[in-house]
């Protein structure tokens, strides 16, 4: 029987379905029955509890649950043979009037919609490089040594400097009034490497042991403190203590340290090459996929449906009270977190996921099994033991459905970057990796 499909606006479509009362009442009658053979209750012996009783405790529940099975298996049928691809839960009502022996309803619904992409060839997409030199490198050893550098008192004699570790007391005030983080006991903290504002930090330096100062600091406008942002503090500062960084030598016993049994310059070099170079490659892929997806969600047209919005905004939501439980937000199940901030970004999510799914099917651009393998090995690389992380990812199917997204979107960056208009840029190393 030909399924009849009303189209209401734009995605929404409504059929109506039916269902024999008669097959309705049999099912429940015999859930009941089965139901029967087990359900307990007071002055009868398992099995022996009369079907009046059961039904009275169970009917209401057990017809809920046969209507739900029987409007789902209908529904789904009816779907199914209009070639209709049903985005989201239908919305299902009973209707007032139906032919005798039968119970009709409603099924209100989006489907999917026609998705319209445009001339590629036409799409401007800006793809970014960058190299790994010999300064990029020099600064990472820079890195490696200070992350293992020691501290040692300096004389008293001797003022602050750019990469001392100092301990000061400080106590800042607005207008005269103390505020909310202004003051400090035994604070530490690094000259030189931006762990605090630059006002503060020039104002440390070349300080003794002992030495007091007062100094005003202009707080930028969007600074993370609100209450102090874009205002004048005047602050006291007490030197405690100064401490001189010592970092280790390049050399045998420092290589061998960080993993490289060769102990030698060039090995190091080697390795932080390759390892920079790997980093270099995922972070321009991830930016030039970036570029590809805002181009293809620019080129395309298409309805959304209010129903994969929906569902998308509540998983945001879910998301960032998973962020708060993380953070240790007491009531974090509790807090209101309102679903319209979400609005927007979870729209651009729905169209970009129907645009790039529309150009996968219509290019044959799915994962392959190699190319997962591939992906596994070349982030397996920078772990210890790569052929643990690989076993790990192979072992279970969300993270390698997790791979499996990240290839596609892969296979349609390379698709659009091999259809587009293709602006080249060279990024500087610092940039990229700053970015």
């Amino acid at each position: 029987m030909a399924v009849n499909v009303e189209t209401l606006e734009k995605l929404e479509r409504r059929i109506t379905l039916t269902l024999a009362a008669s097959e309705i009442n049999s099912e429940v009658e015999a859930r009941l029955k089965k139901l029967a053979r087990t359900v307990k209750a007071d002055g009868f012996r398992p099995g022996k509890v009369p079907m009046s009783v059961v039904a009275q405790r169970y009917g209401y529940s057990v017809q809920y649950e046969v209507m739900n099975d029987k409007l789902g298996q209908a529904f789904a049928q009816a779907a199914n043979e209009a070639q209709l691809r049903v985005a989201g839960v239908p919305n299902i009502t009973q209707k007032d009037e139906a032919a005798e022996g039968q119970m009709a309803f409603d099924a209100t619904f989006e489907v999917y919609p026609e998705v319209k992409l445009g001339d590629l060839s036409a799409v401007e997409v800006e793809r970014v490089s960058a190299e790994v030199d010999d300064a990029a490198i020099d600064k990472t050893v820079d890195i490696l040594r200070k992350q293992r550098r020691t501290f040692a008192q300096r004389p008293a004699d001797q003022g602050a400097e750019a990469g001392d570790r100092v301990t000061i007391d400080f106590e800042g005030k607005i207008d005269g009034e103390p505020f909310a983080g202004g003051k400090a006991e035994g604070f530490q903290f690094l000259v030189g490497e931006g762990q605090m504002l630059e006002q503060f930090d020039a104002a440390v330096r070349g300080m003794k042991v002992g030495e007091s100062k007062t100094f005003p600091l202009q707080f930028p406008a969007d600074y993370h403190g609100k209450d102090v942002a874009g205002k004048e503090a005047d602050f006291l500062v007490t030197m405690k203590k100064i401490e001189a960084q010592h970092l280790p030598e390049v050399d045998g016993d420092f290589i061998k340290a960080l993993g490289i049994e060769a102990g030698t310059v060039e090995a190091l070099r080697a390795d932080v090459k390759k390892n920079l170079e790997r980093e270099v490659k995922f972070r321009v892929l991830a930016r030039n996929k970036a570029a590809v997806m805002d181009a293809l969600v620019k080129a395309a047209e298409l309805d959304l449906p209010k129903a994969l919005i929906s569902a998308e905004t509540d998983r945001l939501v879910e998301g960032a009270r998973e962020d708060l439980k993380q953070r240790g937000i007491k009531d974090a199940d509790k807090t209101p977190i309102p679903t319209e901030i979400f609005a927007p970004q979870a729209e651009k999510r729905v169209r970009l996921g129907l645009v790039v799914g529309e150009l996968v099917r219509a290019n044959n651009l799915q994962a392959k099994p190699e190319q997962l393998q591939a992906h596994i090995e070349e982030m397996a690389q920078s772990y210890e033991k790569p052929a643990e992380v690989v076993r790990w990812y192979l072992s279970d199917r969300q993270r390698m459905a997790e791979v499996e997204a990240i290839v596609i979107e892969n296979n349609v960056t390379d698709f659009v970057l091999g259809q587009a208009k293709v602006v080249d840029k060279a990024l500087p190393f610092d940039e990229l990796m700053t970015a």
